[in-house]
């Protein structure tokens, strides 16, 4: 089991779970339904809904573009 591509997909799993726990925070947030993270302004919430499509979106494919360029 040395195969050269698992770490890379483990990567880009990670990538993908990353952005959709950072996004569904930003939710939480924007729904005001958990007392601790009621002090967020609404603000916080919006940016981390962004940060988490663009890490679940953007990121593998910046990933893979970069690891086919190197053969």
């Amino acid at each position: 089991m040395n195969d050269p591509a698992l770490p890379r997909f483990m990567a880009l799993q990670a990538a993908r779970a990353a952005g959709a726990a950072i996004a569904l925070l930003g939710v939480v947030m924007l729904s005001h339904r958990i007392a601790l993270l009621a002090w967020a302004p609404d603000a916080l919430g919006d940016g981390l809904i962004v940060a988490g499509a663009v890490l679940f979106f953007a990121v593998p494919l910046i990933l893979a573009k970069r690891w086919k360029s190197r053969g």
